[in-house]
């Protein structure tokens, strides 16, 4: 008897707490809708995994010992990006698997870091739980981690213009000696996000970049220095969601007025603005048209 499914499993945006969430320290992450649905049916004679060239990394270890045909495709899809924007493509897809699976969605922990070979679990706990969390790295890789749910947060999301790859950051971070006060430094500005997130997110980008340059690890680029400065200049703020080098950036305003004149100057500068909505926990959705383009299962 074949077991037909659609599930709709968020992606993420890293607010803050990014990096120092490595050595233990909290970080903030957001569920959106640009995630990752899985679609299919259960049974039959074989395994059969569609994603994008092929790369099924992060899908097959949690299908294993599971008959069926299954699709991995984009969830509210990116338009105009070339280029992968960092929503969590690949945590999304191993969430989504798990769940076609029958599986618990923790198992994506331990699936996840172990393909990928490192990592907080920051962007699984995201497509697991939705909505937005207050992360705390597990003590063990693959372990479950810290979460805390605080009231949702709405950030503009701008396209930096490029891809970046996290790993080469991470593994210049973890070579860096002064990581100590950086991590003291990046905690104590989670537990002060929510009441101010504005001032909260300046003080982030600007230790952020401190702390690359201390690392010797590309994190700034012209176009995030100019989102920054643009959200900055209507009382706002603005920082990378994740490692930086590239991505998007999470921008905050103040008021519905500030919103509206920094999308006319993203606009007159001709950087892009992603559309994107808070997300809950992933479930079962309905039939989209939109759902055309197959999603990064692995990356």
């Amino acid at each position: 008897m074949q077991r037909t499914l659609r599930i709709c499993v968020p992606g993420k945006l890293v607010l803050l707490g990014e990096y120092a969430v490595l050595d233990g320290a909290p970080a903030i992450v957001l569920a959106v809708d640009r995630g990752v649905v899985v679609e299919g049916a259960a049974g039959g004679e074989a395994l059969l995994i569609e994603t994008p060239d092929g790369d099924d990394r992060f899908v097959r270890p949690a299908l294993a010992g599971t008959r069926g045909q299954w699709r991995f495709a984009a969830h509210h899809p990116v338009t105009g990006i070339a280029g992968k924007p960092g929503f969590g493509g690949s945590a999304a897809a191993c969430v989504a698997a798990c769940l076609a699976a029958g599986r618990p969605t923790t198992d994506a922990y331990g699936i996840h870091h172990a393909v990928q070979g490192s990592g907080s679990g920051v962007d699984v706990a995201a497509s697991a739980n939705g909505g937005m969390l207050r992360f705390v790295r597990p003590a063990a890789a693959g372990g479950a981690p810290g979460l805390r749910a605080l009231p949702p947060i709405q950030p503009l999301v701008v396209w930096s213009g490029a891809s970046a790859r996290t790993g080469p950051r991470v593994e210049a971070y973890s070579r860096w000696a002064g990581r100590g006060a950086f991590v003291d430094e990046s905690a104590a500005l989670v537990d002060s996000f929510i009441d101010d997130p504005i001032h909260v997110t300046r003080a982030a980008w600007r230790a952020l970049c401190a702390m690359a340059e201390g690392a010797g690890l590309a994190y700034r680029t012209p176009a995030l220095d100019q989102i920054t400065a643009l959200a900055e200049s209507f009382g706002g703020a603005a920082k990378p969601s994740g490692a930086g080098g590239g991505d998007c950036a999470v921008a905050l305003l103040p008021d519905p007025a500030a919103e509206a004149a920094f999308r006319a100057a993203l606009a007159a500068a001709g950087l892009t603005e992603i559309s994107v909505q808070v997300a809950g926990p992933p479930g079962a959705c309905p039939p989209d048209p939109a759902d055309t383009g197959l999603q990064g299962a692995g990356g």
